[in-house]
């Protein structure tokens, strides 16, 4: 649990401390689409199928946070500081350093109480190497399209 504490205080300080791109509508609007995408992909794969778990197998308690604070600062940080205006390339060395980065911190997750939390089922790291440029694309998808209904709105233009 220590662990997870620590991580949630880092993570949201950071993200936030560092915030120069995003607005108090997008940071509202990533949070509760970050949260009910990794609660629905975690409704299969962990609680269903058991591929990973936070502390224990069962739905508890004190997996909520990691549930609630953990992916919305990360989240956060890859959209501020991913590069909308750079080579293709850039683009593509900056979703391969957050992949490492953040299948480094599964591990370090994985690491004995009180500082770990994660465990795997059946689930492998290189599963989520492979599915988090996906996860990520996906969000920047979705980044996209709330910018481009605060533009509408600010334009005046009516949804159709």
């Amino acid at each position: 649990m220590a662990g997870l504490i620590i991580a949630i205080i880092i993570l949201n300080f950071v993200a936030f401390r560092t915030n120069k791109r995003l607005s108090k509508n997008q940071i509202i609007h990533i949070w509760a689409f970050t949260t009910v995408f990794q609660d629905s992909f975690d409704l299969f794969v962990d609680y269903k199928y058991q591929g990973y778990w936070y502390f224990t197998k069962d739905v508890d308690w004190q997996a909520v946070p990691a549930h609630f604070a953990i992916v919305p600062p990360v989240n956060m940080m890859f959209l501020n500081w991913f590069p909308f205006n750079s080579a293709l390339l850039k683009q593509i060395l900056y979703f391969i350093c957050w992949d490492i980065g953040t299948v480094t911190y599964e591990f370090i997750t994985m690491l004995p109480e009180p500082w770990g939390y994660f465990h795997y089922g059946w689930w492998k790291w290189w599963y989520s190497a492979m599915i988090n440029p996906m996860l990520l694309l996906i969000l920047i998808g979705y980044y996209r399209w709330i910018c481009q209904v605060e533009d509408d709105l600010l334009n005046g233009k009516k949804n159709k």
